[in-house]
C-alpha cells in the first residue's frame, strides 16, 4: 500500500508543539511574581521544596493553589508532585479556589491546643471547648498533636508564641497582647562554649592528637546507644558508615515527634554548642562532608538559637574545614521520626518510610551512605571522650549500663528532663527525681517509652528501665517518655488518645497500618466491656506482622496493654 508523501514541514506542524511549562494550571502571573519575591535569586534546588513552602505559608498565611502552580513552574516540577507533599504536612494550610476563583483569605491568627495525653489530662479539652468563644471567629483554634512541651501541659500555642501550663485567661491575654513569636531565653552561646573549653575535642581531633578510631572505640566502650528510639550502638553505626565508599553524609534527627519527648528541645534550647561540637566530632570521623540538620516545626526558640549560633560557628570556625551544615524545617508529620521517612523529607519529599534493604548506612541521603543520629546521642560525644568510655559504663542501676535522660510528664509534682542512671525503675524515678506523685495521686499506670512504648500498670513500676528489659512486659523504653498516670486516669481513654494520634499520624504508605489504626480507633471507642477483644488482637497481630515501619507495628501496643494488664476497666459499666 502507497502512503502519501507528507512534506517536512507539514509534519512538524502536526505534531504537538513543544510544551513550554509543565502540564496542568494555567499559571496566574500576581502568584508567579509573588513566588518569584519569596525566592529571591538565590540557586533553585529541587530538594529544598519543602523549604520554599515553608517561605510562602509564612508569608501569606496558607499555601493557595495559584502559589502551588507558580512555584512548580518556577521549579520546573509537575503540578501534581508538589501539591502532594504540600498536603502531605499537616503544618501547610493548602487552600483551594471558591467557585468564584478567589483564594479564601486565612485566619488572621492560629492558637493550636495541644491534645496529647499529658495535655489532655490537664485540662486541654477545656481550653478547646472555651476558646473559640472567647477569641471570636477571627481567630482560629485547633487541636495539635503532642507538641514536645508535655512538662508544660497543657501547651498552646499562639501562632509560634508557646504558653506553659495555659489557662483561658492567659491565651486571650496573649492573642490581645499580640504575643506571636518565642520569647529569648539564656542559653550557652558560642563565646561561653568557647570560654568553658568547648571544641578543644574537636580541635584535638582535626589536628592529629586523636584519631578516629580511638574516638570510636570510646564510644563503642561506654556502650552509648541511639537515643532516638531504636537503640543501636553508635560506634558500630559509626564503623558501619566509615566503611562504605565516599562521599557520605549525616542527617540529625531533632523531629522529636514522639508524644511523651521533649528532651532534646530542652537541651537544644540550652546548650546547642555541646550538640554541634558532638555533630562535628562524629563527621570527622567517619568522614562525612554534608550534614543535615532535621528540626521539628515546632521547636521555633530552638530553630532561631540554632540558626544563629551556627552562623556564628561558621563566620569563625574552631577548625579549618567544616562540613557543609544545613538546618531543614520539618512540617508536622510524625512519621518523620523514622530516619528514612525523615531523610525523604530533607529531599524534598513527602515523608514516606523505605523498604530496607538497602538501609540507609549504605544508601541514604541522595543515595549516598548516610549517618543517621538522634540529637542526643550527639549530645553526649564530648562528655563520653573527656570522662572516658570506662565512666560512662560503670553507671546504671539493677545490672544496667549508662546514664539516660528522661523525659517525664504526667501525674507528678516535678515533671522535666530528668538525667538518671539507666536500669533505674518508674518508682525510683518518680521518687527521687520527680519529688514523687501529685498530692492526692497514687500510681496506677506508665507509659515507659511514649506513645507506642506500651501502658503498663503500676505493678511493673519496679522493672528497670532501659533497653531490653521491658520488652517481655509488652513495652519498650524508646526515647524514654516517661507518662505518669493515677487512680484518676483510665488506662482505657489513654489508649483511645494514642490510638487518634496513630490514626492521624500515619503516612497512608501501607494499608495495614493506614486502615488499622482508623479501625484500631473505632473498636475502642465504646465502653472496655464492648470491645471486641478477639478481632483487636487479629487486627495487631496483622499490623505488627505487615506494617512497613515502627508506627504501624508499635501502634497497637497500649491496646494490647490495656487488655492485658487492667481487667479492672472491662468488668466497668
Amino acid at each position: 500500500m502507497n502512503h502519501p508523501v507528507i512534506p517536512i514541514a507539514v509534519q512538524g506542524a502536526s505534531r504537538q508543539r513543544k510544551r513550554q511549562a509543565p502540564k496542568g494550571r494555567r499559571v496566574d502571573p500576581t502568584a508567579l511574581a509573588e513566588v518569584q519575591s519569596v525566592l529571591g535569586d538565590e540557586p533553585l534546588r529541587r530538594d529544598r521544596l519543602i523549604e520554599y513552602l515553608h517561605r510562602l505559608n509564612d508569608r501569606h498565611g496558607q499555601l493557595g493553589t495559584p502559589h502551588l502552580a507558580a512555584l512548580a513552574q518556577v521549579l520546573r516540577l509537575a503540578q501534581a508532585e508538589v501539591f502532594e507533599v504540600a498536603s502531605f504536612y499537616h503544618h501547610f494550610d493548602v487552600v483551594r479556589e471558591d467557585a468564584d476563583g478567589r483564594v479564601p483569605a486565612p485566619p488572621a491568627l492560629t492558637v493550636r491546643v495541644c491534645d496529647g495525653l499529658a495535655c489532655e489530662m490537664s485540662g486541654a479539652p477545656a481550653l478547646l471547648a472555651r476558646l473559640p468563644a472567647l477569641l471570636g471567629a477571627e481567630v482560629r483554634v485547633v487541636a495539635a498533636p503532642c507538641i514536645g512541651r508535655c512538662e508544660q501541659a497543657p501547651a498552646v500555642a499562639v501562632h509560634q508564641h508557646p504558653l506553659a501550663r495555659a489557662t483561658v485567661q492567659a491565651v486571650v491575654a496573649a492573642v490581645r497582647e499580640g504575643r506571636r513569636t518565642p520569647e529569648p531565653a539564656p542559653y550557652i552561646d558560642y563565646a561561653a562554649y568557647q570560654a568553658g573549653g568547648g571544641y578543644a575535642l574537636l580541635r584535638d581531633c582535626a589536628e592529629g592528637r586523636r584519631d578516629a578510631d580511638s574516638v570510636i572505640r570510646v564510644l563503642e566502650h561506654s556502650g552509648l546507644r541511639g537515643l532516638g528510639g531504636a537503640g543501636f550502638p553508635a560506634g558500630r553505626k559509626w564503623r558501619l558508615v566509615r566503611a562504605e565508599p565516599a562521599p557520605r553524609s549525616m542527617a540529625v534527627n531533632i523531629d522529636e515527634g514522639e508524644p511523651g519527648t521533649f528532651k532534646d528541645r530542652w537541651l537544644l534550647e540550652r546548650d546547642p554548642h555541646r550538640f554541634l561540637e558532638g555533630l562535628l566530632i562524629a563527621a570527622w570521623a567517619v568522614g562525612i562532608d554534608a550534614v543535615y540538620v532535621y528540626l521539628r516545626d515546632e521547636y521555633h526558640g530552638g530553630r532561631a538559637v540554632l540558626e544563629a549560633e551556627l552562623a556564628r560557628l561558621q563566620a569563625a570556625p574552631p577548625v579549618a574545614a567544616l562540613p557543609t551544615i544545613e538546618l531543614r524545617r520539618g512540617a508536622g508529620a510524625y512519621i518523620c521520626g523514622e530516619e528514612s521517612a525523615m531523610i525523604e523529607s530533607i529531599e524534598g519529599k513527602r515523608g514516606l518510610p523505605r523498604l530496607r534493604p538497602p538501609y540507609v548506612a549504605q544508601v541514604g541521603l541522595f543515595g549516598r551512605p548516610t549517618l543517621a543520629h538522634n540529637f542526643e546521642t550527639l549530645y553526649w560525644v564530648r562528655e563520653l571522650l573527656e570522662q572516658g568510655g570506662e565512666w560512662f559504663a560503670a553507671q546504671g542501676r539493677h545490672g544496667r549500663q549508662g546514664l539516660r535522660r528522661f523525659s517525664v510528664s504526667g501525674r507528678v509534682r516535678e515533671p522535666g528532663v530528668k538525667l538518671a542512671p539507666a536500669g533505674i525503675t518508674l518508682r525510683e524515678l518518680v521518687d527521687e527525681f520527680c519529688g514523687g506523685m501529685l498530692p492526692g495521686h497514687d500510681l496506677y499506670a506508665y507509659l515507659p517509652g511514649g506513645a507506642s512504648g506500651g501502658i503498663l500498670p503500676a505493678r511493673l513500676a519496679d522493672v528497670p528501665l532501659d533497653f531490653d528489659t521491658l520488652q517481655p512486659h509488652g513495652g519498650f523504653i524508646g526515647s524514654a517518655a516517661v507518662i505518669v498516670l493515677s487512680q484518676h486516669d483510665r488506662a482505657a481513654d489513654a489508649a483511645r488518645n494514642l490510638m487518634r494520634f496513630f490514626e492521624h499520624e500515619s503516612c497512608g504508605q501501607c494499608t495495614p497500618c493506614r486502615v488499622g489504626t482508623a479501625k484500631a480507633r473505632a473498636l475502642i471507642e465504646p465502653p472496655p466491656a464492648q470491645w471486641d477483644r478477639p478481632l483487636l488482637a487479629e487486627l495487631s497481630q496483622v499490623m505488627r506482622d505487615a506494617s512497613i515501619c515502627g508506627l504501624g507495628q508499635a501502634a497497637p501496643n497500649p491496646v494490647d496493654c490495656v487488655i492485658r494488664y487492667f481487667p479492672d476497666e472491662f468488668a466497668a459499666v
